[in-house]
């Protein structure tokens, strides 16, 4: 299958499903509290709706394959990530672009949203390999990446230009299909901990 195929993905906490128009209302909500996060992607509350056709027109390109995340036991849109850098021919994807509204941060929305991309990429896409690009100064996403079971690949410095005009340096890491089994394994205890 191709990382960019449309699909809806759902487990007992999350569905991921294909980012449209009609999710912007819940997504301009869930931006609350995220204004002062410079070195993440997360849009303004007003640049949620152009945020959502950036992200569209990316995948009718094939670049890019945008999910809305949203929480099953309230049906509420709560972020957004995506399978972006799709390297179909050499079956290399990376997850990211993913942000969260806050009231989310620390339950089971992030590990389920991964688990569910982690199994479509390597299950269903045969992916040779998953990566995930953040922010050096983005801390909380480090951990998060780190806590899925990825190893770091390095650190490529002064690898883009943000905003505002500043140079990022970019923390890569990627997970192997030889070492899926594991991180399903932890992930799966970690969210029976959640039921």
């Amino acid at each position: 299958m191709d990382f960019a195929a449309p699909v809806t993905l759902e487990n007992d906490f999350v569905r991921l499903e294909p980012l449209g128009r009609q999710h912007a209302e819940d997504l301009v909500a869930a931006t609350a509290g995220l204004e002062d996060r410079w070195y993440t992607s997360v849009p303004t509350a007003e640049g949620v709706a152009a945020e959502i056709e950036r992200r569209r027109v990316q995948h009718a390109e094939g670049s890019m394959n945008p999910f809305a995340v949203v929480r099953v036991d309230t049906g509420r849109a709560v972020g957004m990530t995506t399978y972006c850098g799709i390297d179909q021919p050499n079956r290399v994807v990376e997850i990211g672009y993913t942000w969260l509204s806050p009231e989310v941060h620390g339950t089971a929305v992030n590990p389920s949203a991964k688990r569910l991309l982690l199994a479509h990429a390597f299950e269903a896409c045969d992916a040779i390999r998953v990566q995930f690009c953040t922010h050096f100064h983005n801390r909380q996403s480090r951990a998060a990446i780190e806590r899925l079971g990825a190893k770091l690949d390095g650190i490529l410095r002064s690898h883009r230009i943000g905003p505002d005009g500043s140079l990022r340096d970019t923390v890569v890491y990627s997970i192997l299909p030889h070492e899926w089994p594991a991180v399903r394994n932890s992930l799966d205890a970690r969210l029976a901990k959640r039921r």
